[in-house]
This record gives structure tokens, C-alpha cells and sequence, in this order.
């Protein structure tokens, strides 16, 4: 996790912005895939959900509001 985290603070803030709508288009399809015809791996919508909360993070410590 720290690694992830370090990764994340080197990118700029609009490279995490990029990645913070990526994120949350794939928690929108993974939450569909749930809801019909069941989903396996439902671990990945925990971690795309810290993903996109540790980025929130960064983008708040540097002072940019969504």
C-alpha cells in the first residue's frame, strides 16, 4: 500500500484527476455486474473504493476541490 501510495503523489494533480473519473467509471460497472449476474472477485470494488479515496485524499492535502 505504501508503494501505491508514493506512485499516487508523484503523479500531477491532473494525471489524478484522469484517473480519479477512470476509477470511478469502473466502480459504476463493477456495482452493475454485482447487481445481475453476480461477480467473483467482489474484493475489487473495496480496493477500486480506497483507490479512489486515497487519491481524494492527495487532491485534498493539495488543496484542489472537486
Amino acid at each position: 500500500m505504501v508503494k501505491e501510495v508514493k506512485e499516487l503523489r508523484q503523479k500531477s494533480s491532473e494525471e489524478l484527476l484522469d484517473e480519479l473519473d477512470r476509477l470511478r467509471a469502473e466502480l459504476v460497472l463493477l456495482r452493475s455486474k454485482i447487481g445481475g449476474a453476480g461477480m467473483e472477485k467482489t474484493a475489487l470494488i473495496r480496493n477500486t473504493k480506497k483507490r479512489i479515496a486515497r487519491i481524494l485524499t492527495i487532491l485534498k492535502e493539495r488543496g484542489i476541490k472537486l
